[in-house]
């Protein structure tokens, strides 16, 4: 038979659950109001790095690699086909001026030169027996010459006086006609003979004329040929140190072929490569900075190769001191090329934070939160970034890179 519950259990029932339900709603409760702050993520300040917003000048750089070269490098290349018979320098020597380096056999091109001698000799001699030749026929044509204008006033005077009998009806008109025709073939010999002469002097001329423009070119030959066994010497024409030679004795070098070279470590330039992503933005003329440790040396680009190879531009930067102490052959430097000046503009550090130009989310600090602003940057040098938009002079921002925590509006510091 059922027994009804007591009063005081039915109470202490009723009172259980009214404790549990207020308990379960304060919990809730709780939840909704400090479960957000509970639940935000959190960073330790000491594992981040914080730049603050200030304003002045500012310049758009290209950050480009550099290699310090010698200004000034002579290559030594053989003028001929010639025999290394001996090296007379290694890389590293110090040289003078008119040093020789090594030593060609040369013996092809002095056999050159003697040929040439010779034919220079032979020519020399054509024109001494021409001159020769012209005198004996001038010689023969002046005697035939002055001969014939004797036998041309003889035959003259014979006219002259024939006419006059023939006139006193003394001589008949076939003997006076026979005359006249001596003498017109004699006046007609006469003018051959002076031209045979002119043609003489004409033509000796144009032969030796000949001959003297051959002698002229083989002189040339000869001069040429001279040089090239100088040049055959290596010698030096500056000071400076040797960077590289030939090194195997014996050894046969086609002309043309690079001998040797020879750097003036007095002066330098930089050689700088940098991605064709910047073409546009490149041009001669414009102000770098070359970077080497904690210094910076001013110049401008020189000259740009207009050839791309495998997406990199290779250009020559000139530098303002050439001859600084802190310039090395070979060592590789930071070349920072300015594209854009402003005279004063908000920047920042640069930093991980912010991949380039463009619109960004930062966190911008305010107290011992973190807040998620989105911010527009400009223009970027070799350590800071512009500030167009969503920051203002004075703000600290957290410059570290902060991608894992991009998703969340705060981040708390700790």
């Amino acid at each position: 038979m059922d027994r009804e519950i007591e009063i005081s259990y039915r109470r202490k029932q009723w009172l259980r659950r009214s404790v549990l339900t207020i308990a379960l709603i304060a919990a809730v409760v709780a939840l909704f109001v400090w479960g957000p702050s509970l639940l935000k993520s959190s960073v330790a300040r000491t594992q981040i790095r914080t730049a603050r917003v200030d304003a002045g000048p500012m310049e758009s750089q290209i950050t480009a690699s550099g290699k310090v070269v010698p200004e000034f490098e002579q290559v030594l290349s053989s003028p001929l086909n010639a025999r290394v018979v001996k090296i007379l320098k290694r890389p590293g020597a110090i040289l003078a001026k008119g040093e020789p380096i090594l030593e060609l056999d040369l013996n092809e091109s002095r056999l050159a030169i003697e040929k040439l001698n010779q034919q220079i000799e032979l020519k020399q001699n054509q024109q001494a027996k021409a001159r020769l030749d012209l005198e004996d026929t001038l010689i023969r044509l002046q005697s035939n010459i002055q001969i014939k204008t004797l036998e041309l006033k003889s035959a003259q005077a014979a006219t002259a006086r024939n006419n006059t009998l023939f006139k006193q009806g003394l001589l008949s008109e076939e003997k006076l006609r026979e005359v006249e025709l001596l003498e017109e073939k004699t006046r007609t010999e006469l003018k051959q003979l002076e031209d045979t002469k002119r043609n003489s002097q004409a033509s000796t001329k144009t032969q030796l004329e000949g001959l003297v423009l051959e002698m002229k070119t083989l002189e040339q030959e000869r001069a040429e040929a001279q040089r090239q066994l100088e040049l055959a010497t290596t010698k030096s024409d500056r000071n400076g140190v040797l960077t590289w030679v030939i090194e195997e004795t014996g050894a046969t070098v086609q002309k043309g072929a690079v001998l040797a070279r020879i750097a003036d470590l007095s002066t330098f330039r930089v050689e700088a490569t940098v991605s064709d992503v910047h073409a546009s933005r490149l041009s001669a003329g414009l102000p770098v900075k070359v970077k080497i440790n904690d210094d910076q040396l001013p110049g401008s680009i020189a000259s740009i190769n207009p050839a791309v190879a495998n997406g990199v531009i290779t250009m020559m930067v000139a530098l303002e001191d050439k001859s600084s102490d802190l310039l090395k052959s070979n060592l590789r430097v930071d070349v920072l090329i300015s594209t854009d000046r402003k005279e004063r503009a908000l920047r920042i550090k640069k930093g991980p934070f912010a991949g380039g130009e463009g619109s960004k989310d930062v966190f911008v600090i305010r107290g011992d939160t973190a807040i998620k602003t989105p911010v527009r940057f400009g223009i970027s040098s070799f350590d800071q970034y512009e500030v167009l938009q969503g920051l203002i002079e004075g703000d600290e921002v957290i410059i570290s890179d902060m991608k894992d925590y991009l998703h969340l509006k705060e981040v708390k510091l700790k």
